[in-house]
């Protein structure tokens, strides 16, 4: 099997999969450009992703996430904006580069906006709006995978900007700049750029059994696949060995890369593998987990199905932990 790429998105990413369809073309190549951002921001059919804090701000009509700039609520108290991309990656935007741009050729830009936190209330009181939690907003599949990607990418900026003001060298305010994929210290000069934390997700498997996993967050009969962060210095097969090690001492061999899948809690990529169970003895740590067991595929099945006998079940269809419990019971 080729590793060029990850099985379970040999053909793009599943509708399924929350915040991992994104069709935008970022076009990179214009952030360095402010004229040619502010020709797309300024044109009729530029369109902005609405933020406030950790909420999306849609119209509650249809479930609408864009909205065009003069119609965007709280006016007058936005914050950071990013360039997300075009919206028609047919749509060239070499025109826009070469000042030649007019209403008939300016591609669709699309942009991410926050809202000063301090609107939350007004927002959520305003009958004509829907303030929503992106995981509501992911499992109730309320907008089309498309939109719930550009959304899991502005999120993910817009959190960094609001938690990235002062230069972390000297202390100074940092101002945004190349569209927003980069902060500079007007006082010292350094340069800060947008982080992403890469998080491992694993299914250990042995003998046609898998290991899963309880935390005390979980809703109740909730178990799920082991997960943790990867380390400064280590490479995603050993970080997956790593953590099934320390959260269920069970050693592991052959790491496969499944899938992977934006995660904007606040800025993580979760990477699904699978991983060869070398022993299947269980040590829990218990400071991670509330249990850890092996489930057949067949008691898998009724987890999903919902007619497990002792009522347990397993993450929605939007996480990539559920991407890989499936995909294992389908054999």
């Amino acid at each position: 099997m080729s590793k060029l790429f990850s099985p379970l998105m040999e053909l793009g990413a599943p509708a399924t999969l929350g915040f991992a369809t994104n069709t935008l073309d970022r076009a990179a190549q214009l952030r360095t450009k402010p004229e040619a951002v502010e020709a797309l921001r300024a044109a009729d059919e530029a369109r902005f992703y609405a933020f406030c804090g950790d909420y999306a701000v849609l119209a509650k009509e249809g479930a609408e996430p864009l909205w065009a700039l003069s119609k965007l609520p709280g006016q007058g108290h936005f914050r950071e904006e990013v360039f997300l991309g075009i919206e028609d990656a047919a749509q060239k935007w070499e025109p826009v580069l070469g000042g030649e741009a007019s209403s008939k050729n300016i591609p669709r830009g699309r942009f991410a906006i926050a809202i000063d936190p301090s609107q939350e209330e007004a927002l959520k009181a305003d009958e004509s709006l829907l303030v929503i939690g992106l995981r509501a907003l992911a499992f109730e599949e309320m907008v089309a995978p498309p939109h719930l990607g550009a959304i899991a990418q502005g999120k993910a900026m817009l959190h960094w900007h609001a938690t990235h003001r002062h230069c972390a060298v000297c202390g100074a305010p940092s101002a945004v700049a190349d569209a927003g994929y980069k902060r500079e210290c007007q006082a010292c000069g350094a340069l800060h750029f947008p982080r992403t934390d890469p998080v491992v997700i694993m299914l250990a498997v042995k003998d046609g059994k898998a290991l899963l996993g309880r935390s005390p967050r979980f809703p109740p009969g909730w178990y799920s696949t082991l997960a943790g962060f990867v380390e400064p210095g280590e490479t995603i097969e050993d970080a997956v060995r790593r953590e099934t090690v320390e959260e269920a001492g069970i050693a592991v061999g052959r790491v496969t890369i499944m899938a992977n899948q934006p995660w904007p809690f606040p800025a993580s990529l979760m990477i699904g593998a699978y991983c060869e169970a070398l022993s299947d003895a269980i040590t829990i740590d218990h400071e991670e987990l509330e249990d850890c067991r092996w489930f057949s595929r067949e008691e898998i099945r009724t987890m999903i199905d919902g007619t497990h006998p002792e009522g347990l079940g397993v993450p929605a269809k939007m996480s990539i932990a559920s991407h890989l419990i499936r995909h294992f019971v389908a054999g």
